[in-house]
Order: C-alpha cells, then sequence, then structure tokens
C-alpha cells in the first residue's frame, strides 16, 4: 500500500514522502495516528503543494529543537532508587522516570524522545541520549543514588 507520510516515522521515512508498507501497518499503526495518509491520485497532488509548507515547519521544529538542546546539554539529573547488595537497584530507571524528572526540573520532554537501549540498573552516572529531531540529538547526565533499604 503506498502512504504519504505526514510526520517522520523512525526507520520509515521523513513527512511529505511517498512510502510502500504493508496494508496491516498503514491501517492499523499510520492512519489511525494520523502519521500518514493513502496515496491517491488527488493526495499526490496536494503533496507537491505541501512540500513546501511542510519543508518551513520541519526548519521550524529543528530551529525550536536547537534551543531546547542547548538548554538540555547542561542539565544532570539525580535519581534515588532502593538498592540491594552490590549495588544493585530494586527495579530500573526508565525513559518515564527521566521525563518525570526533567519536568521536575522545569523541562517538559517526551518520554519518546529519551534513547535509551534498555532500563538503568545499575547505580551511578549514566549518560543518556535525547533525540528532540531527526538532526538533533543531545546527551544528558542521569545520576542515580542508591537508597539503603530499611
Amino acid at each position: 500500500m503506498k502512504i504519504i507520510l505526514r510526520e517522520d516515522v523512525y526507520n520509515l521515512g521523513k513527512s511529505g514522502e511517498l512510502v510502500n508498507v504493508k496494508d496491516g501497518y498503514a491501517r492499523n499503526f499510520l492512519l489511525p495516528r494520523n502519521l500518514g495518509m493513502l496515496a491517491s491520485a488527488a493526495n499526490v497532488a496536494q503533496l507537491d503543494h505541501e512540500k513546501k509548507v511542510i519543508e518551513l515547519r520541519q526548519q521550524k521544529m529543528k530551529g525550536v529543537a536547537m534551543e531546547e538542546s542547548k538548554k538540555l546539554s547542561a542539565v544532570k539529573i539525580d535519581i534515588t532508587r532502593k538498592v540491594g547488595e552490590q549495588e544493585k537497584l530494586f527495579g530500573s530507571v526508565t525513559a518515564l522516570d527521566i521525563a518525570e524528572a526533567l519536568a521536575a526540573a522545569g523541562h517538559k520532554v517526551d518520554r519518546r524522545v529519551i534513547h535509551m537501549p534498555e532500563p538503568i540498573r545499575t547505580v551511578g552516572a549514566h549518560e543518556i541520549e535525547l533525540r528532540l529531531h531527526r538532526d538533533v540529538q543531545t546527551k544528558i547526565t542521569v545520576n542515580v543514588k542508591g537508597e539503603a533499604q530499611a
């Protein structure tokens, strides 16, 4: 099925691109989330017209992401969790925990831009990548502190 992407979809394409995907992926994921639209003749003609608008919107979003990147690059976050023997955490620190800590520090960041291959399970300083835009990434330092078990 041919789909015109309305927004960037990781590992698929950028907004405004015409991509070929499986029917189920389009019907169950892209179309309900308004990430794409069917590539009919009328929509393809409209796409040509909207490419300039999409490009301007992407430039604006990139500018906002660059500003936010400068602010976030100096941020260090402390998160305290209960620990057991050998400094291992009970549970883990996830992207949601980091997003909440950033919000408490005054930086509103969506948890989906926080890129963590796996949750943090050890005490110490960890460098976490934030993908604010397809061209803008920054790193923050998350310091996980241990709290002795009672």
